[in-house]
């Protein structure tokens, strides 16, 4: 395996850190970056390399679906000469190789975390797949994207309809010839979507309750009003839905060729086939819940509600900006759908893009809740010694993206080192040797 950081040997020699930090993604790296900053020692473990999930688990054209001037890891900003533009994947691995390569972390790759314990002693054990560990305080960095989603019943789909998950789906040429179901509207439900649609495939979609969000309103890009506004500056306890906020499904839209909406109305004006949520398969009989209406309905009322908020920010600062004309809607469904047959209607693949779950299993604290979801405040454990970073909505809306993991991974950063420095403070003098 490539590397950027062939120190292993030396890092791997101690076997005692104050920190331990599991994920070398951007969420790890970052807090990284200012457990340097306050000179306490740490090791990063990495299961695969930097950059991974961004290099091996996107599909060829895949970009960020903010601007690239939101991308703002700790001390080290979008380096590029388009703020305004979507990186493509191949620059994002650049970009987070980029600020690995500047702090130059403690990292081993290669290295798997399989479990962590409370020892005997209170302190933290760690196995890897490179032996045991200790410590006193644990970051789990290793975002929420473990396990893809597939339901129990795509099994009883017949052998002969392929199916792939998202994150295995690569460009439209990987899939078998005929028509293509993408299962789920969420960002990249509808990404792969449009992909396929773009490169002449007959597509599919199962449409769910995601959102979806104007790109450029009023002559600016919607995700500069919401920064003016405010919007990324809301914390999870002040949200109007609280800690629900962490469930919802994110807006959708894309940052392709320069950056556009999604209307699925118009895709589906122009050939692409809509249902409604997928409840049941039956044979080769995919059987749909009766809400491709209410969820159309839906995605465009959040839509609205926020060119609306955009328009009482402009009125209320007395902003000059181009009016636009008031939203409409293209297509509408004459019935929803409530069963297609793969078979007659030509589909052989099924691209599941229902998301994917988090596996803690490897983490032996009474750390989660009743669903399994760990518990926090601000990244901050019950358990002693546990922090979790880089997760949606951990403070506010950015702390699973670029534009706000710095001020997780600082504040985590400051939590720890005040502990460090009060445990040894606590510490009893050495006695002194004669």
């Amino acid at each position: 395996m490539n590397t950027l950081f062939p120190q292993s040997t030396q890092l791997l020699s101690r076997r005692d850190y104050p920190v331990v930090i599991v994920g070398g993604g951007q969420a790890g790296l970052s807090t990284s970056h200012f457990l340097q900053q306050h000179g306490i020692a740490h090791i990063v473990f990495e299961k695969n390399r930097v950059a991974h999930s961004w290099r091996n688990d996107r599909w060829d054209t895949f970009c960020l679906v903010t601007p690239n001037w939101q991308c703002r890891l700790p001390d080290f900003p979008y380096p590029g000469d388009d703020p305004q533009g979507f990186m493509l994947k191949d620059q994002i691995v650049d970009y987070v190789e980029a600020f690995a390569r500047k702090i130059a972390p403690p990292i081993v790759e290669g290295v798997a975390v399989n479990h962590v314990v409370r020892g005997k002693s209170g302190r933290l054990e760690v196995g890897t797949s490179a032996g045991q560990f200790t410590t006193d305080h644990i970051v789990v960095a290793t975002g929420g994207y473990d396990i893809p989603i597939v339901p129990a019943y795509a099994a009883s789909l017949p052998a002969h309809i392929h199916q792939v998950h998202s994150v295995d789906y690569r460009n439209p040429e990987s899939l078998p010839a005929g028509e293509v179901l993408v299962v789920g509207s969420g960002q990249s439900g509808v990404q792969i979507m449009e992909d396929l649609h773009l490169a002449g495939r007959k597509v599919h979609l199962c449409v769910g309750p995601a959102p979806r969000s104007p790109r450029v309103y009023r002559g600016r890009e919607a995700t500069e009003w919401l920064m003016d506004m405010g919007y990324y500056e809301l914390t999870v306890d002040r949200h109007p839905l609280g800690e629900k906020a962490r469930e919802k499904t994110n807006h959708y839209m894309t940052g392709r060729d320069g950056g556009h909406e999604i209307d699925l109305r118009k895709f589906a004006r122009d050939g692409v086939r809509l249902y409604g949520s997928l409840a049941n398969i039956q044979g080769s009989t995919l059987e749909f819940l009766p809400d491709l209406t209410a969820n159309l309905d839906d995605a465009d009322e959040v839509y609205v509600s926020i060119r609306n908020d955009i328009d009482k920010y402009i009125a209320a600062h007395g902003i000059d900006a181009p009016e636009e004309p008031a939203f409409s809607k293209v297509w509408a469904p004459e019935a929803d759908p409530l069963s297609v047959d793969c078979a007659a209607a030509g589909i052989t693949t099924i691209v599941w893009a229902i998301g994917f779950r988090p596996d803690y299993r490897w983490i032996e604290l009474p750390a989660f809740d009743g669903r399994g979801h760990p518990k926090y405040q601000r990244g901050v454990s019950p358990v002693p010694g546990l922090y979790f970073l880089g997760l949606p909505w951990l403070h506010t809306w950015g702390s699973g993206r670029f534009l706000g993991i710095a001020d997780d991974a600082r504040h985590l950063a400051g939590v720890i080192a005040g502990r460090v420095a009060q445990g040894a403070e606590a510490e009893p003098p050495q006695a002194a040797v004669a």
